[in-house]
């Protein structure tokens, strides 16, 4: 599946992203409350949904009233807000790397480091709940598993106030996010791309693209600003099925032969944890005869870089080859949960199904969801998968 994030007619923002989510199925009472909960610890605010028109267009608006206003803090003392937030560390790992798109692009413009650097308008409380809602909906809906496009944003134009006064739309920080994306000014004398809904389509989206790539529309989903112009102002959000069945994968390789086995074990799961889509180890034998390893990393563009340094920094390997932008045959895959009772018991099972002209090929339990049950229910491991069929 391939999700298609459009925002050519009317921009991006952080609410605009969430309220497409709702709208493409992510729960809004979660929403509510977790964006709720989050943005207290930078000032209260007050999330709601609602379904309105835009020019005739059915659409999700997401609003966050601020009801109480903090003074802005520095990057630090901001990301340590956001660290002892009690929100499921996945989400907070990526919300943490928003918000340093966004500082980085400050910093920058503003000639200051990310020690000294301060947050105003996006270091308030509704930007945090923006940020925060868009990620816990983005991994509320599995779209961390799927390939996600981004297409040209309008960025809008004229001028707007801020913080730093009056400056040309898009703003300076925006464009330091949006680097190397597609933009067009434009169509209207507003300012349409936010840094904050360019800080996250800039996360989470493993391509940029100028037209959306040959695919089969599921379901359209759409979010609503909070503009009215002479045209809907919305952002769209496509699900996809592919036409394709070719993926484009990155291999990443180098030699080891000074690790402990518990060195290589950790390496793996380091690799995995920073975005590898699979990580092998096979035993080799090296010039005079030295046993070693083959290290093979696939990875996604998006992530090549995080992932050499990981090596780089772990192994001390003087030299790492890439092999990039490889094609592989793949299947569509699709995550379905059943539920099964063990010892009186019921858990939740997440399968991987794999699909070849719309036949099944394979569907397999999720290890993780395996080993918790084993966990629970003290059965073998083996004995449980027996079990879920």
């Amino acid at each position: 599946m391939t999700i298609i994030i459009d925002p050519q007619s009317s921009g991006i923002a952080g609410n605009m992203i969430i309220g497409a989510l709702v709208d493409l199925g992510a729960n809004k009472d979660e929403l509510k409350e977790i964006m709720e909960k989050s943005a207290e610890a930078f000032g209260k605010v007050k999330v709601s949904f609602n379904k309105i028109s835009k020019h005739g267009i059915d659409s999700t608006f997401c609003h966050v009233e601020m009801i109480e206003h903090q003074p802005p803090v520095n990057y630090p003392e901001f990301i340590e807000k956001i660290e002892s937030l009690d929100i499921d560390e996945k989400v907070k790992e990526t919300s943490i790397n928003v918000f340093e798109r966004i500082a980085k692009a400050e910093s920058k413009v503003h000639g200051k480091t990310l020690q000294t650097i301060h947050f105003h308008e996006v270091g308030a409380s509704d930007a945090v709940a923006d940020v925060i809602g868009s990620i816990y909906a983005y991994y509320s809906l599995n779209l961390n598993q799927q390939k996600i496009i981004g297409l040209p944003i309008a960025v809008g134009g004229g001028r707007v106030k801020t913080a730093h006064g009056t400056i040309p739309v898009p703003a300076p920080a925006v464009l330091e996010i949006l680097k190397d994306a597609n933009i067009v000014g434009g169509p209207v004398d507003s300012e349409l791309a936010t840094p904050t809904g360019s800080a996250i389509y800039a996360e989470i989206c493993d391509e940029i693209s100028e037209f959306i790539p040959p695919v089969k529309p599921k379901k359209i989903a759409y979010g609503a600003g909070k503009k009215d112009f002479d045209h809907p102002n919305i952002l769209r959000i496509i699900e996809t099925s592919d036409i394709s069945e070719k993926d484009t994968i990155d291999v990443i390789e180098t030699n080891l032969d000074h690790l402990t086995g518990e060195e290589i074990g950790y390496l793996f799961d380091n690799l995995l944890d920073n975005g590898a889509s699979d990580v092998s180890i096979t035993p080799i034998i090296m010039k005079k005869n030295r046993q070693g390893s083959l290290l093979k990393v696939i990875s996604k563009r998006k992530n090549r870089n995080q992932l050499v340094n990981v090596i780089f920094k772990e192994t001390g390997s003087l030299g790492i080859r890439i092999a990039p932008n490889l094609h592989r045959g793949i299947a569509k895959r699709e995550f379905v949960k059943k539920e099964f009772e063990i010892n009186g018991e019921t858990f939740e099972v997440t399968f991987k199904n794999g699909y070849v002209n719309g036949e099944i090929i394979s569907s397999r339990a999720e290890y993780e969801d395996l080993k918790k049950i084993a966990q629970k229910t003290g059965l073998p491991l083996i004995k449980v998968k027996e079990m879920i069929r």
